[in-house]
């Protein structure tokens, strides 16, 4: 029986308990005084809309951005005459870039604001998309340049989503929080869509440099239109006297970060999140493999589209869901558990379903319904870490980003292996299964949804059985 719990009457978000005398800086003390203000004000509902919107489109640009090389890479492989290894190594140099800036992205936004580094990022990686075309005819070694380029956009990209994270958990009160962030998580199914269609006409009709100019141009218009219209053309200057200063949030020292990993729930959304993006990379790599290994006469856009679409309204329903059942007073943590339940727990069922023998069809639907439960992760593990820290969460998410990606590019060879030793695609689906339901049982075992990264005060909570 589930148990979703609700807030009770007596619980008062003004006012959270501390000892007077105990030190500031002390995590989860006991006591009784008044919560120190925070430096930032929440946006209005209609501001907040007009931003999820711009958010999702410079997701969806961001995708369609970062998908370009994918999609041009055999045409670009037959110009340049590149190998399969020398094609991998270019693609494969993105993953480096993307790793080393998750942590650095968070916490500039942190300290600064996200706004400003999601502006001055999407100018750079849009300005290098645009000029990717002119760099790889001007070089006499396109390899090369090549290579430098994809690293440079990863290293460029890689602040994205943990300036998301920090701009959400500064601006958007808690129970509008899932919308946004599943909205804009859109994005990067609806950019992978549109790059896959129309990115792929444009190469036949146009040439593969097509691709590049339009994706990187329509990313610096939308930098600027979200500059002139959203900024009011306030300078995205970032000083180092504002980083160190603090900007919107009060800077946490070494002491705070060394308690903050320590805390359980912290470790467990660390872990869930390294868990959800290691068995997502491993399904993104490998399901095009699957079905024109087991299904070679099946169509190609049908898995590589129909999976896509579910994951749209899928997203957004998780965050709608998620907003209203907070709105009707339930707990903000059971609700997060609720969601991630979803991602890998239902969703696990349907990948357990395709280790046996099934028609096409079936397939489609399995694995579309799979995709469809994963994106139930932007409003469960995903908000969780703006819950636990909102005055760090750009970092926080930067850190387990960053493990999320090695531990996704290290499965996915592991995958590899697996599917090579034992000739079976069970073996792969196997092993999806039990990494979901590790990062599933620590959630559900760990996770809170108070602060700690200050000190938090006790809410008295009542149940509800459901």
């Amino acid at each position: 029986m589930a148990v979703i719990q609700k807030h009770g009457k007596s619980s008062s978000p003004d006012l959270v308990c501390h000892k007077e005398n105990v030190a500031p800086d002390k995590i989860g003390a006991p006591g009784c005084h008044k919560k120190r203000p925070e430096a930032h004000s929440n946006w209005p509902r209609p501001v907040a809309r007009i931003w999820t919107v711009v958010l999702l489109l410079g997701t969806c640009l961001l995708y369609c951005a970062r998908v370009a090389m994918p999609i041009c890479a055999v045409s670009m492989a037959e110009k340049f005459n590149w190998t399969k290894r020398e094609s991998g190594m270019v693609l494969g140099s993105f993953f480096w870039g993307y790793c080393f800036t998750q942590v650095f992205g968070g916490y500039v936004s942190d300290r600064v604001g996200g706004e400003k580094v999601l502006l001055l990022s999407a100018a750079a990686w849009g300005s290098m998309t645009a000029f990717t075309p002119i760099l790889a005819h001007l070089c006499s070694q396109p390899i090369f340049s090549m290579t430098l380029a994809r690293f440079l956009m990863g290293l460029l990209q890689g602040v994205h989503y943990p300036s998301l994270a920090s701009l959400c958990s500064q601006k958007v009160v808690e129970s509008e929080r899932g919308f946004l962030m599943s909205t804009v998580g859109s994005g990067s199914y609806l950019g992978t869509l549109v790059i896959g269609g129309v990115g792929s006409l444009m190469l036949d009709l146009y040439g593969w440099e097509s691709v590049f100019y339009v994706s990187g141009i329509l990313s610096v218009l939308w930098a600027y239109c979200m500059w002139k219209y959203l900024l009011k053309g306030e300078g995205p200057i970032i000083t180092l006297e504002s980083l160190g200063n603090g900007g919107t949030q009060p800077k946490l020292n070494k002491r705070h970060w060394a308690r903050l990993l320590k805390q359980p729930a912290v470790c467990a959304v660390i872990v869930t999140h390294l868990c959800t993006a290691s068995t997502f990379f491993t399904l993104l790599s490998w399901l095009p493999t699957f079905f024109k290994d087991t299904f070679p006469d099946a169509k190609g856009w049908v898995f590589n589209v129909i999976p896509w679409l579910v994951a749209i309204p899928s997203s957004l329903f998780s965050g709608c869901l998620s907003d209203h059942l907070i709105s009707q007073g339930f707990d903000t943590a059971s609700v997060r558990k609720l969601m991630q339940f979803f991602s890998m727990g239902v969703s696990s069922v349907f990948t357990v379903l395709l280790c046996g023998n099934t028609t096409f069809s079936w397939a489609v639907a399995f694995v579309s319904a799979t995709m469809g439960l994963t994106t139930f992760s932007h409003s469960g593990v995903s908000l969780n870490v703006q819950d636990l820290a909102p005055s760090c969460a750009g970092a926080l998410f930067g850190i387990m980003n960053t493990c999320g990606a090695f531990s996704g590019v290290l499965m996915v060879y592991f995958s590899g292996y697996l599917i090579e030793a034992t000739g079976s695609w069970a073996s792969m689906f196997a092993l999806i299964t039990t990494v979901n339901l590790m990062g599933l049982f620590t959630f559900l075992a760990f996770a809170e949804a108070r602060r700690v990264d200050i000190d938090s005060g006790r809410v008295r909570h009542h149940s509800i059985h459901i």
